[in-house]
């Protein structure tokens, strides 16, 4: 990658995500955790949480990702508490589309994450992009089916 594209790519607002993200570490005794890692650069998430009454509570993550994997992770951190799994599925959907397919970027609350536009033309950035809110949808699924048993 040139230079100039790198540049382009890990923008100072990125970095700035990059280098503050919220709800960091991880929780002790979560009700429900998840952990997704891309085989590709070997990047890793894991998210801790607690739901009461369908919406997040508690909110913890382990991030180890590149600049663009950091800053998805701290969009969804600063957004996270008070959110259903679905208001989860449809940012990743919404998220996943931006890159994929050229789609807008996610709706409010996760609206920040249009930052990460430039990331579509690197396809081989996309799967550290989406890890955290992988990862928080699976554990949210998990939260949910240990409420009902």
């Amino acid at each position: 990658m040139p230079d100039s594209d790198m540049i382009k790519l890990y923008s100072g607002r990125i970095l700035a995500l990059a280098a503050d993200i919220p709800h960091t570490g991880r929780l002790e005794a979560p009700m429900a955790s998840a952990r997704r890692r891309s085989p590709l650069c070997g990047s890793t998430v894991t998210v801790d949480l607690d739901v009461t009454d369908g919406h997040i509570t508690r909110f913890g993550q382990e991030v180890k990702a590149c600049a663009l994997g950091q800053a998805s992770a701290a969009v969804l951190g600063a957004q996270a508490m008070g959110r259903s799994r679905a208001d989860l599925e449809t940012a990743l959907t919404q998220l996943r589309a931006m890159l994929k397919e050229d789609g807008a970027p996610p709706a409010a609350p996760f609206e920040a994450l249009e930052v990460l536009v430039p990331a579509r033309d690197y396809k081989n950035r996309h799967a550290s992009i989406l890890l955290a809110f992988e990862a928080a949808v699976e554990a949210m699924a998990a939260a949910e089916a240990s409420a009902c048993a």
